[in-house]
């Protein structure tokens, strides 16, 4: 028996197979996201982050608001004195609303779009299983350093099981995706998430958040017609992230808009320090506008030193007017 198959047989008996019914589980996701949350936040006291308003979810319940600082930190254990973290992922197919005209049937991670931001320190132990129950063949394909039979360009049948383990490394801003062919549509239906790696000397204190840029395709002619941060269009011109005025924030952007080759990510009223794929310990440069191809990340941290409402956008206007476009609602300090 290889040393794959023994790994499968020990942890999907041990685990029985890990309990599927835990991840429709509404009670069981809340706990989880409950338990993120503290794990994020250790070390954070000085961070200053304004109530999040009730916000809304589309049909499938998808909700881009409570996604901007929801950090899957896995389950974590120790083996032979390493720190280990497993996470779980189901592959599903679901339908969600984009706006009042489309729904869009998706391939996707736990019921969301995009997946969960897996997040680790460099050296931990990674054990992703992921299990398929989509209706086709999908895979993972994790940016990083891993051995070749964890690159996840073996597509793994409906119904079927594969683990796939590795050392987080290096650090940095990552993704992952699915990688069967024809892998543009694979990633345009939804399978792919954002996977942080933080460095083994932590980074100063912030209000930590993600944004992922995506498009839809919603009428098959290989050209998007909408896209989105976090999902759905048009989430944050409707639904402004609020902040603290004079907090650092750090925000991890991400490009995984297919058919267009490039993107851009301006922020207005204000200036941020750019750490390029979150590969150093300090940003290198400062500006208004980056410029990103697909599957680009980085870091960009920035503070506000006025309340209001300021926007952020791709500097393409066709994108950020077909939903990729949103609000920064800095809340002032109280004198």
């Amino acid at each position: 028996m290889s040393s794959q198959k023994r790994l499968e047989k020990s942890i999907l008996s041990r685990r029985q197979l890990l309990q599927w019914g835990l991840l429709a589980g509404a009670g069981a996701a809340g706990s989880s996201i409950v338990a993120n949350r503290l794990l994020g936040a250790r070390g954070q006291s000085s961070v200053m982050i304004p109530p999040v308003p009730a916000s809304p979810s589309d049909r499938s319940g998808m909700n881009p608001m409570s996604m901007l600082r929801d950090f899957d930190y896995g389950t974590v254990t120790q083996e032979n004195g390493r720190t280990v973290r497993e996470f779980r992922v189901e592959a599903q197919t679901s339908t969600i609303q984009l706006d009042n005209a489309h729904s869009f049937i998706t391939w996707n991670l736990n019921g969301r779009v995009p997946g969960p931001t897996f997040r680790a320190t460099e050296g931990d132990r990674i054990r992703v299983v992921f299990y398929n129950r989509a209706g086709h063949s999908h895979s993972l394909h994790f940016h990083g350093e891993h051995p070749a039979d964890m690159d996840g360009i073996k597509p793994v049948k409906n119904g079927s099981v594969m683990i796939y383990e590795f050392d987080a490394k290096p650090f940095g801003v990552h993704l992952y995706h699915c990688h069967v062919a024809p892998v543009t549509r694979h990633i345009g239906k939804g399978l792919y998430g954002m996977f942080i790696i933080d460095p083994p000397q932590p980074r100063p204190p912030a209000d930590e958040m993600v944004l992922i840029m995506a498009g839809y395709d919603v009428n098959d002619d290989q050209k998007n017609e909408l896209y989105a941060f976090n999902g759905l269009p048009h989430y944050y011109m409707k639904n402004p992230i609020a902040i603290q005025q004079d907090q650092l924030i750090r925000l991890y952007v991400l490009n995984v808009i297919e058919f267009d080759p490039v993107a851009t990510f301006h922020l207005h009223a204000n200036m941020f320090r750019v750490n390029q794929t979150g590969r150093s310990l300090e940003p290198g440069y400062e500006t208004d506008v980056i410029t990103m191809g697909t599957a680009e990340r980085h870091i960009l941290e920035f503070s506000y030193h006025n309340p209001g409402k300021f926007m952020f956008h791709p500097h393409q206007d066709t994108i950020a007017e077909a939903g990729c476009m949103g609000f920064f609602d800095v809340i002032g300090s109280k004198t």
